[in-house]
């Protein structure tokens, strides 16, 4: 009994030490890395870079720049952070949160067929990629508003060394850091079983390259299993593939999409017909 009396004396005055104001080191418990059930069936950071570099040098549109890569999880966890170029300043800075905010988005707003059941929901699930936003979210669009209704979580962000960014130490790893972004960048993630994993987002070229590159990272890691899943492109073979169709409105503005999920055209932009068909 002394000996136990010995061992819970101490955590009990730990514990203690943890009521007051400013917390002591002992007390702070730093996010732990990603939960294994939930990254596990994700490609690793070292795949990441492989198809980034890969996609990177495929894609001859936009402004032939260096690309900052993100994987989320199904819950929305970061598994990876990673850049094709030789350090992380060969490519914007800035890219790197906004990837991750891509990831998030296609992820956070894909479906697969588990969203089926009581009569309603996607029986094949449904795919949008970033790019299918655009037109949606503007003034008088049928989503307007969407893109402020997950705010990025500056914490997780910004976090750790700024040397670590894109490696296995990113201190955006592990945590959840949310956001929308309605321009192009972003896929959904489906493995052979048509099942939604997660979501990729790539950043750092302009808003077409970017969902080119994107396209061709998630080709090259084979999480593009979307034969037969829904999606707003038309286009059965890339159902969540960017869609031009876009023309001036005589009012002004953003102009008119004819399918409501229209995204601009950009510098040197590609044909998004030539990118690789979806996997069965």
């Amino acid at each position: 009994m002394l000996a136990l009396a010995g061992l819970i004396a101490p955590t009990l005055a730990a514990a203690a030490a943890c009521d007051s104001l400013p917390l002591p080191p002992s007390c702070l418990v730093p996010p732990g890395p990603p939960a294994a059930s939930s990254c596990a069936s994700l490609p690793s950071h070292d795949d990441l870079v492989a198809a980034l570099i890969l996609a990177t040098a495929q894609e001859t549109s936009g402004l032939n720049n260096h690309m900052w890569g993100t994987i989320v999880s199904r819950d929305g966890i970061v598994c990876a952070v990673a850049f094709s170029g030789s350090g992380r300043a060969a490519q914007w800075p800035g890219s790197r949160v906004i990837s991750a905010q891509k990831a998030n988005t296609a992820n956070a707003f894909g479906l697969d067929a588990s969203s089926s059941s009581n009569g309603s929901g996607q029986a094949n699930g449904l795919a949008l990629s970033t790019a299918n936003l655009f037109s949606a979210v503007q003034p008088g669009g049928s989503l307007y508003g969407l893109q402020a209704s997950n705010p990025v979580d500056t914490a997780a962000a910004y976090d750790g060394a700024a040397s670590d960014y894109g490696t296995t130490k990113d201190g955006l790893v592990g945590q959840k850091v949310g956001g929308v972004n309605v321009f192009g960048g972003g896929l959904a993630l489906y493995d052979a079983d048509h099942k939604l994993l997660g979501g990729v987002g790539v950043s750092g070229d302009t808003s077409c390259a970017d969902h080119f590159i994107a396209w061709r990272v998630r080709h090259a890691l084979g999480l593009d299993h979307l034969a037969g899943v829904g999606g707003v492109s038309g286009d059965a073979a890339r159902p969540d593939n960017i869609i031009f169709d876009i023309t001036a409105n005589p009012a002004g503005g953003t102009g008119n999409s004819a399918s409501g999920f229209g995204h601009p055209t950009c510098i040197n932009t590609g044909d998004p017909a030539t990118l690789p068909a979806v996997a069965p």
